[in-house]
Order: C-alpha cells, then structure tokens, then sequence
C-alpha cells in the first residue's frame, strides 16, 4: 500500500494548481488576500520541495532506488501518467520552489497590481515548472511544457506597455514554434516506438530495429531542436534577452529558471537514451551539444561586453550558464556533470537575484544617468577630457562621502551577483566553474593519448574567458552604475524588496560553506540519473497499488 510520503510527489503539482484556480475566482482588488493564498501554496510547496529531496537522498523511510513513483489513476507504466522523483528531479523542484518564493515575496511591493491575474498565472507557470521536472513520460513532458508556457506568456506581457508588449509578442511567437517541433518529435518517436514513457524509451532503443532507427533519431533531432530554442542555445538564442529585458522584474525573476527547463529535459533524454550503453545511437547528438554549448559561451560573452544596461546583462548571463550547461552534458562524465548541476543552481540563483536588484539599482539613479555615463566614457576614449575646458571639473575635491544604507546594500549585493555570475572567488561561482573545469581535465585527460584532449582545453579556455568578459562587463556598468557624478537622494528601499534580494544571495553564501553536502548530493545526482542508475528500472517496475482488502503477493 502506499505510504503518505508517496503523495508528495505529487504535492508540488497539486498545491499551486488548486491555489491558480482559486485565486482565479478571488476579486482582483482583494490584493492582500490573493498575496496571502500564494504565499501559503508557495510555502508549501517549498516544504514539499525539502521532502522531496531528502526522501530521494537515502532516508530511511525515503524511497527503494531513491527513485519516488507515482501512477497516476493508478494506471501501469506505460500508458499511465507516471510521476519519478530522484535527486535530480527532485533538486529542479526545490530551485524552482526557491525562486518562486524570491520573486513572489518581492512582487507584492508593487508588480501584483499592474495588471490581471498575477497571482494565478504565477501559480501555474509554477505547476508547469515543477511537472515537467517530476514526469517521466515524453507527452506529460509536452502537456507541463504547455502550460508553464501559457502562465510565462502573461507574465511577460504583465505590466503592458509597447516595448513589453512587442518583445512578449515576439516571445509567445518563438515559443509556439518550438512547441510544434515539440510535439512533431514526439510523434515521430510515438510512431517507431509505441510508447513515450522514458524508462521503457531506454529499455527499447538498444534493441530497435536498424531500419526503424533512423526515424527515430529524426524524431529525437526535431525533440532537441525544440528543447534547444528554449534553452536558447546560439543561434536560437534571439529571443530570451529582448523578453527577459522588457519583462516585468518579477517575472525576469522566476524566468531565469526557464531556459533551465530545457536544459533538464536534455539531460534527462540524452543520458537515457544516447548515452554509450544506447546501441546504434550512442552519442547521437552530442558534437551538437557540445561545439553549439561552446559557440553560445562564446556568444554570450561578446553579448555582455556589448551590453550597455543591467538587464542585457543580466539575460545574457542566463544565455552564458545554458551554454556551459549544455556543452558540460556532452562531455557524459559523471564528475562533470556533478559540476554542471553545482553551477545550475548557483547559476540560477544569482541571475533571479540580479534581475531583481536591477529594479532597486534603477531608483538610485538621475535622469539621464547612463547617458551621460556612455557620452564621458567615449569623450575619455578620444582624449576629449583632457584637450581644454570644455568640461569644468571641481578643484577642490571631496574629503569623503557617507554612504546611506540603502546604496550600500544595492553596491553589496551588485558585488556579490557580478562575483557569482563571473565565477570569482569566493563564492558559490568559482567553487562551481572549478569543479566543472576539474572533471572536464578528469574526463578527458585519462584518455587523450597526449594528455588533456584539445576539446577540454577549449572548454577551459572558454569558461574562463567568458567569466573575465562577464567580470569586466559587471566592473563597467557597476562604475556607470554607483560613480555616476547625477546625485540625488538615496533610494527607497521596502524591506520586502530588499529580503528576496538578500535571501538568493545569502543562499548562495550557504552552498558555498556547505559546498562538501552539496557536491555529494549532486554527484550522487549526476550518477542516478546514468542509464545505468536507478531511473529506468524503477520506473519501468513500478507496481500498481492493490485494491483494498486485495491478496497481497
């Protein structure tokens, strides 16, 4: 019989589905009320998220495989709908719980009331995130897709407003693209296979039949190519930063863990499904993801250093982690991935808290701020500031400033997101890219007849060379930013504004002092999600649950 622990699985599916249909019905001018309903569903989702986790990390009343199955309906795999908790799945929902405290906490300052349904599209877009991470099956996977999406696609828009509203079009247009590539792929796959449930996919494809292989590997490339544009790898990558800048701050916060999504989903399937144990398609796909993860490091890099605002660089940070994340899967090394999932949640939190810091940092600034800030930095390229008058400067200089709490809070945390988001030491970053980098130089230094394979020095090269574009492009726009010589009174900052803020950063602080449990839990991680892990057995075995007062065998 099942035990109450096996419900939770489904808890953080169920919590912010039944809090969106009720504060659909709830009057919109009931602020207070809708906030507290979220806020409840959203606590409660973070302590099913908690559950979730130690329960597939080897507690003793946790689950058998440290795998958690759930047949919905009670129907047997494959042709219910069949959820699985593992440490990987189950880490997905925690961030995704995290992320959506941070951001919900911060909107009630304002952002709930610049339009509609806040709060209802906020809960769905959560039910989406956390059911694409706990299903194990390929066309639930589409369905969860859908409907985060459709929550993503007002949020977006929330707040309107013509740059809002053109960059959300745009957004909503790419998305739809990519979700019919999703669901021809999926069919393809259906129509060699007969069933898209992931554990039986794995158990399958060795033994496919050399004329059905093909097909089915095109089916899985129209798959990758969906799941890549919303991973938004180069040069499928357009459309995230033009969406995330123009998106309201709250949102651009919780969506900092979408592209996330798709970066799961191709870890999931490419480590079932083509990893070296997969017969005729072992490997399939990986140069794509490696040289094309490679390519968008590259890209983003250029981007931050080009951008001239905090929000292009901060989506294009997102773009950066997704392509480190993406080339690491390729690398097929537990040791690495190990890394990569270290680096996705440090990663994922440090975009979400700048977003947010960036609304904050906005207030403290003059009109005209940045204007002048670019106009004096190409006058000092040209030699302009030095070549007369033609800018009076004070003779006399300050003997010192006192800094108000409110900017130096903002100045703390810019510091501590350009660290995370650049990989300097000494916080959550750096301990992540070194980890990452570590197993590359592991992976491929046993087997290079030379040492180190060329592809993990380019790796190395391009990890590093983007964290110093990502450093110096933070520096830049930081001295903009704070030294700006437009002075005006210290910002206004709400105490729930600046607690999300805080709380990200300071969690981030905490895996960077227990870095040791962490790097356990993800290694262990990394190694169940393996073909050869627990994953596919367990959900291919799961039992139904007998009929009461049914033998038992």
């Amino acid at each position: 019989m099942m035990r109450w622990v096996d419900h939770l699985i489904v808890a953080p599916i169920v919590l912010p589905l039944l809090a969106g249909a009720l504060l659909v019905l709830v009057d919109e001018r009931r602020h207070r009320l809708k906030f507290a309903i979220s806020l409840v569903a959203v606590l409660g989702l973070v302590a099913a998220a908690f559950a979730l986790v130690a329960l597939a990390h080897g507690r003793p009343d946790g689950w058998q495989g440290e795998v958690g199955i759930y047949l919905a309906a009670n129907w047997p795999v494959p042709f219910g709908i069949a959820l699985a908790a593992d440490r990987l799945s189950a880490l997905m929902v925690l961030l995704s719980a995290l992320l959506g405290l941070a951001s919900l906490v911060f909107s009630q300052a304002r952002w709930t009331r610049a339009g509609v349904h806040f709060h209802a599209l906020f809960q769905f877009l959560l039910m989406g995130l956390c059911g694409a991470f706990l299903t194990a099956d390929l066309f639930n996977l589409f369905v969860f897709f859908e409907v985060l999406l459709a929550a993503s696609y007002g949020l977006v828009l929330h707040g309107s407003g013509p740059l809002r509203v053109a960059a959300g079009l745009h957004y909503v247009a790419v998305n739809l693209l990519a979700s019919s590539l999703f669901l021809i792929g999926v069919a393809m796959i259906y129509a060699v296979t007969g069933t898209l449930n992931m554990g039986d996919l794995a158990r399958l494809l060795p033994g496919l039949a050399p004329q059905d292989r093909p097909l089915f590997e095109a089916g899985a490339a129209v798959l990758g190519v969906a799941f890549l544009v919303k991973s938004a790898m180069w040069p499928l990558a357009f459309w995230l930063s033009p969406a995330y800048s123009a998106a309201s701050t709250p949102a651009a916060a919780i969506l900092a863990i979408m592209t996330k999504v798709g970066v799961y989903a191709i870890l999931r399937l490419w480590l079932l499904l083509f990893a070296d144990a997969a017969g005729g398609s072992a490997g399939f796909g990986r140069d794509w993801l490696l040289y094309g993860g490679m390519a968008t490091i590259g890209f983003a890099a250029i981007g931050m250093l080009a951008a001239q605002d905090l929000r292009r660089l901060a989506s294009h940070s997102v773009i950066m982690s997704s392509g480190t994340l993406l080339a690491a899967i390729a690398f097929d090394h537990p040791a690495v991935l190990a890394g990569a999932l270290y680096y996705l949640v440090s990663a994922s939190f440090a975009a979400s808290a700048l977003f947010l810091l960036i609304e904050l940092v906005e207030r403290s600034r003059g009109f005209g701020s940045g204007v002048l800030a670019v106009t004096l930095e190409a006058l000092e390229a040209q030699g302009a500031l030095h070549a007369g008058p033609a800018i009076a400067t004070d003779e006399q200089e300050d003997s010192g400033v006192v800094i108000p709490a409110a900017m130096a809070f903002l100045g703390a945390g810019y510091i501590g997101c350009a660290l995370l988001i650049a990989g300097l030491p000494p916080l959550s970053g750096f301990v992540a890219k070194f980890a990452l980098l570590a197993g590359v130089l592991d992976a491929h230094g046993a087997h290079a007849p030379d040492g180190t394979a060329p592809v993990a020095w380019t790796m190395l090269g391009l990890v590093v060379a983007s964290g110093l574009a990502a450093a110096i492009a933070a520096m830049r726009i930081g001295i903009r930013t704070f030294w700006v010589q437009i002075r005006q009174a210290p910002p206004r900052l709400r105490v729930i504004e600046a607690m999300p803020v805080a709380a990200l950063l300071l969690v981030c602080v905490a895996i960077t002092i227990q870095a040791g449990p962490v790097m356990r839990y993800v290694e262990a991680a990394a190694v169940g999600a393996q073909r050869s892990g627990p994953y596919p057995d367990t959900v291919i075995g799961a039992p139904r649950v007998p009929a009461r007062g049914a033998a038992q065998p």
